[in-house]
Formats: structure tokens, sequence, C-alpha cells
């Protein structure tokens, strides 16, 4: 009875070392990417607005057209202004009539003050009345400098140049300084901001792991980034990052960086999105397919095979990632052997039965 029992356990299914493709791990130069996503805007962004009330009397752009600096943009009717221009010279010339008339009398009694003729009380009051009329006078100068600008500001004209943006209002409509919306937007995008926020975590990763003695220092010394589009092409000019900002959102635990791409061809616009793509030279990196990896208490794990090809699960830290690959820093080195696939049937001590596969063979099915 005792030698059958023991039969029946010997070929119990449970006790065989199971059948599992096992990769023997090696080291490969790699360059991987950290992504983060990006807003793009204009190197300038300029809102156009109306300094003058009045009419919108003629637009002379269409939304999206490429302008120059100093080119008419738009024009509000002047009429009202140019009569204001108008009262204001007439103002600025009978000002200075008035100081003529003081002048001359002024020059009139200081001989006479002189020869005792008149007393000098009328000569301080000629002087006085000269005074007031100068002061006229440049008052009325004011007041003509001020109707010309506004006059000016009739006709608006492009500050830089770059790309007319929506326009909301149509010809006719009463704009204005009080309008919450402005005439239209103009962005200058010769070259553009990419805007992203790095993690807390990250970004002690980055600051430890750069040389330089200060942040920027460290953010100079930062390699050229590739920004992939929406349509995740990867745009064909490369990116500085040059600054960051200097303190972390405390609602994200995030710090912002800027980076900067030429845009000569005009392809990107303000308000396009997409990643920005850091690259990280590995030398010499273990290679772990992430198929043979699992999670366990926010861990990424691999079962790791032992000379008694009994499975150990060892945690894994990772320096970085190429396509279906992770680089591995700490956990696992070169020549070690992990379970490919079937990692749900395992645990710690089970053993298995390795089919070994090829790295090579995997790459190529399955490229970085």
């Amino acid at each position: 009875m005792y030698g059958c029992g023991a039969s029946q356990a010997n070929n119990n299914p449970g006790n065989q070392a199971a059948p599992l493709p096992v990769l023997q791990l090696s080291t490969v130069p790699a360059t991987t990417y950290r992504e983060y996503s990006a807003t793009i805007e204009g190197r300038v962004n300029v809102e156009i607005r109306a300094q003058v009330d009045g009419i919108l009397e003629k637009i002379f752009v269409d939304e999206g057209a490429y302008v120059k600096a100093g080119q008419p943009l738009f024009k509000i009717n002047d009429r009202l202004y140019n009569e204001q221009l108008s009262n204001a010279n007439a103002s600025l010339l009978a000002a200075q009539a008035n100081l003529e008339k003081a002048q001359v009398e002024v020059d009139r009694i200081t001989p006479l003050v002189k020869n005792n003729v008149v007393s000098e009380v009328q000569l301080k009051t000629a002087q006085s009345t000269y005074a007031a009329a100068k002061a006229a006078v440049a008052q009325a100068q004011a007041m003509v400098g001020n109707a010309r600008i506004n006059n000016g500001y009739t006709l608006i004209t492009a500050p830089v140049s770059g790309y007319i943006g929506r326009i909301p209002y149509k010809t006719g409509a009463l704009v204005g300084r009080s309008e919450p919306q402005p005439l239209t937007v103009l962005s200058d995008v010769s070259e553009v901001y990419a805007y992203f926020s790095m993690s807390e975590p990250d970004f002690l990763q980055f600051k430890n792991n750069t040389e330089g003695a200060t942040i920027a220092d460290k953010v100079k010394r930062l390699p050229k980034v590739e920004l992939q589009l929406a349509d995740r092409t990867i745009y064909p000019e490369k990116g500085t990052i040059e600054t960051m900002e200097g303190q972390f959102d405390k609602t994200m635990g995030a710090v912002s960086f800027r980076a900067t791409f030429p845009n000569a061809a005009g392809l990107l616009r303000s308000g396009n999105t997409g990643k920005i793509r850091i690259p990280e030279q590995f030398e010499q990196a273990v290679l772990v397919p992430a198929e043979a990896t699992y999670e366990l208490q926010d861990k990424v794990m691999v079962f790791v095979v032992a000379d008694s090809n009994k499975v150990a699960g060892v945690p894994i830290t990772i320096a970085g990632k190429s396509g279906n690959y992770y680089f591995v820093e700490k956990g696992v080195k070169a020549g070690q052997r992990i379970v490919y696939s079937g990692l749900d049937r395992l645990h710690d001590g089970t053993p298995v039965a390795p089919q070994l596969m090829s790295l090579d063979s995997l790459l190529k099915a399955k490229p970085l």
C-alpha cells in the first residue's frame, strides 16, 4: 500500500517541472528616450487690441495669413479722431497767437518801466500773462500730441512678423479698449517653445545623473531633444532645453522646462501638442523584455532561474525603456537566466524545465 502511494505521488503532474521559455540576459548598447507631454507656443504671442473706440472699417488680412512687422491689419473709422486732431491744432494756433500777443505786451512795457513811464507792477502783470500764455501753448501742444496718437491708433499694424490667429470681429463691429476679446492674436513662430513638466522623481534623477555644479549648468549639458508630434511622427529639427522654472508646482508635484525648436518652415503653430523625448545613452545595458516582468507591490519583478532550475522573484530597477524592452540598472546582471513567459504559474521555489531561447532571435522578431 505504501509503495503504491509513493508511485502515485511521483506521477502527480503538480510536482513535475514545467517546461517554460527561459532567456539568458546580456548587455547591449542602446539609446532610450524619456518622454514628457508638451505644449507648443510661438516665441512671441501678441494680442492685437484696439486702443481707441470706434467702428471697425477695414480688415486687411485673413485668418492664418503670414504678415510682416509694420503691415496694416485693421482700420477703425477715423472721422471723429480727425476732428479731434483738427480742434487740437486750432486750439494750439489760438494759444500761440495769445503767446505772441503777451510777448508784444512785455516788449512794449519793458522800456517804459526803465524810463519810469509806467510802474513795475504793470510789467509783472504782463510777464504773468506771458507765462500763462506759454503754459497754454504747452497744454495745447500736448492735446495735439494726444489727438495725433489717438488718430494713429485707428490704423492697427503688426508689431512683429508672424501668423494671424482667429479674427472674431467683422467689418462694421464696434470695437474698443473695453472689449474682452482681442481683435486677433499674432504669433511669431520662427522659433517655438515647447513647455513640459518633469515629476519630482524624474527631476531628482536628472539632478543626480547630469554633470554640472548648478541646475543651470546641468540644463545646459542636457543633450538635444526630439519632439514627437500628435500623429507620433518625429519633428525633423532637434530642440534645446534652455530654462526651467524656479520652483515646483505644489498642486502637481512637477517643475516645468522650456525647450526651443527652430521652425523656419512654419510647420509648428501655437497650440500644437506633442511629447519631448530626452535621449539617454546606454553603452552596456542589461536588456529585459517587458513580457518577462510582472508587478508586485509597485515593484517590477522578474523570475530568475537558479542553478537548481528553481525560480525566485527578483525586483529590478529600470533605467530606461525602448519599445518592448527595459534597460535594467539593478537587480539582475548579464549571464543570469529569467523566465520569459508563463509567469502566472510561478512562485518562489517553483521548478522549471528551461527551454532556452536566443536574445538575438527575439530582437529580430521584436527589434528595439
